[in-house]
């Protein structure tokens, strides 16, 4: 079996919007989603990097309190992205509850927020006996907490796929699940991924000296992605999920097409577990091609992985270089929002599916000088009325872990 599989939904909740139009707003204006990091009485004095993809509009979401009482953050976003794919999918209950629909769907590690809490809690516990913990908080924390509450909300009893590879993890739930409904495992799928407002993760790159740190002042200018002032990556949260089902079901249904996931590859380097591996990426583009059986030229987009660090932007160029030359269009979409981690390969492919709706090309922000070392492709240096009838979209993890899709536009 292998079967055609199409996009019926998506929802986003990002830091330049949660709407089309304010994401479009910022994309063909330049404007910036990245603020100044929030003092959060945890970390955030001590970080050096002073910058954060936040997301500053109210998340109100109307969820029951059945439902609610098992999210913390993280999956509180995810299954608010959820629920608005599968809204526009227009898929009903029966559907949803009947077997025929999965979930792939991923965080970084939970909520670290609720961990927090739970760690606080127990420590005071400590000194009155009373560790005011529950069960309710380990679903809260636990690494499946965003699939399993999408699952919960909607009665989803299919096949659960909770990736947690980092920067990678909602690229391999789109890629997962488009295997899933390609080799008839499942008829449909939400797939994406989500992480939530956190300064540990900020912490953590910010020991490995991989974040932003020049423009704490002027948040709007980094990240820099290709750009010779780039100075490492930000951080950001956000939500990203799509529903996937098989184009025989979808044309049943009379469903809206929105795109087609035609390519997918997932390997990894097997060597180093943070730096970047030219010969692990330039395989893992060949490889998404020929699953999408078609040639390089053929792809008239690529959205970068590109955080804007020194070497992993270099790699990555050198990468896209050795399979697409210097003639397809470049752009890192990082560069709006931070790097929203687990959300940004489901974030990145939906705005790859709006480009392809609207005919255009934003370009990557902050590229004012680009850096010899990435200069052998096709970077987009202005707004460009241009048609996207096929795209890349490429994301690396440390752990060595390499993704890329291949979208098309629906014809």
């Amino acid at each position: 079996m292998n079967r055609r599989v199409v996009i019926t939904g998506y929802g986003v909740i990002s830091p330049i919007g949660e709407t089309e139009d304010e994401i479009l707003r910022h994309l063909t204006q330049g404007i910036s989603g990245v603020k100044k990091l929030e003092d959060d009485g945890f970390l955030s004095e001590v970080i050096r990097s002073g910058v954060f993809g936040r997301i500053d509009y109210p998340k109100t979401y109307p969820f029951e309190r059945n439902h609610r009482k098992t999210m913390g953050p993280v999956a509180f976003v995810a299954c608010e992205s959820a629920r608005r794919a599968i809204e526009q999918s227009g898929l009903d209950k029966a559907f949803l509850t009947s077997g025929q629909v999965g979930v792939a769907f991923g965080s970084i590690h939970g909520s670290p927020f609720i961990q927090r809490q739970i760690m606080r809690a127990y420590i005071q516990g400590g000194k009155d006996g009373d560790p005011g913990i529950n069960a309710a908080d380990f679903l809260k924390s636990m690494a499946h907490t965003t699939a399993v509450n999408i699952t919960k909300m909607f009665g989803i009893s299919g096949r659960v796929i909770s990736p947690c590879t980092a920067c990678t993890t909602s690229s391999q739930s789109i890629g997962f699940g488009y295997e899933a409904i390609r080799f008839g495992m499942q008829e449909a799928m939400v797939c994406g991924g989500a992480d939530e407002y956190d300064t540990s993760t900020v912490a953590v790159f910010d020991n490995l000296r991989a974040c932003s740190t020049r423009f704490n002042d002027t948040p709007h200018l980094t990240p820099r992605p290709f750009d010779s002032r780039r100075d490492g990556l930000v951080v950001g949260e956000g939500a990203g999920a799509l529903v996937l089902e098989s184009l025989e079901h979808a044309k049943d249904r009379g469903a809206t097409i929105l795109g087609e996931v035609v390519g997918f590859a997932s390997n990894n380097n097997g060597g180093d577990m943070i730096l970047p591996n030219l010969a692990g990426i330039t395989q893992t583009l060949t490889l998404a091609l020929a699953d999408a059986q078609i040639a390089a030229r053929d792809v008239d987009f690529i959205s970068a992985h590109a955080t804007a660090t020194r070497q992993g932007d270099t790699i990555e160029a050198m990468a896209i270089h050795n399979v697409y030359g210097d003639k397809t269009r470049v752009t890192a979409l990082k560069s709006y929002m931070g790097h929203t981690i687990a959300a940004c390969g489901a974030i990145e492919t939906i705005i790859t599916l709006m480009m392809m709706k609207h005919g255009f090309i934003p370009p990557t922000l902050n590229l004012d000088t680009v850096d010899e070392s990435c200069a052998m492709i096709n970077h987009t240096r202005q707004v460009l009325d241009e048609k996207i009838n096929t795209a890349s979209v490429q994301n690396f993890a440390f752990g060595g872990v390499n993704t890329a899709l291949i979208l098309k536009k629906y014809n």
